[in-house]
């Protein structure tokens, strides 16, 4: 018997994913920065991640390197990896 269902960010590199996919859909603004609320917002308010999902999507991308995340935590930007890539490098299915 399940009583929740099963939350689709709950794996980090699910929501790794999806800010990858977010943060490719805008284009970045002065010095390539994409500002947070650009990707923090549709992540939590559309497909409906938690902020905790959000945060752990963040991190996990940081020793890819895929999007780095300014140290004021207002912005954020896509690296060479990232913007190669186009998408987040270990993804194996689509969202």
């Amino acid at each position: 018997m399940k009583f929740v269902d099963l939350r689709p960010f709950a794996d980090p590199d699910a929501a790794a994913r999806k800010l990858m996919k977010l943060a490719n859909a805008f284009e970045p603004v002065q010095d390539g920065r994409i500002y947070i609320q650009k990707i923090s917002g549709p992540f939590i308010y559309e497909p409906k991640g938690t902020p905790a999902e959000y945060r752990a999507g963040l991190i996990s991308q940081s020793p890819d390197g895929c999007l780095w995340l300014h140290e004021s935590g207002s912005y954020v930007r896509l690296t060479e990896a990232g913007s190669r890539a186009g998408s987040y490098p270990h993804s194996t299915n689509s969202d």
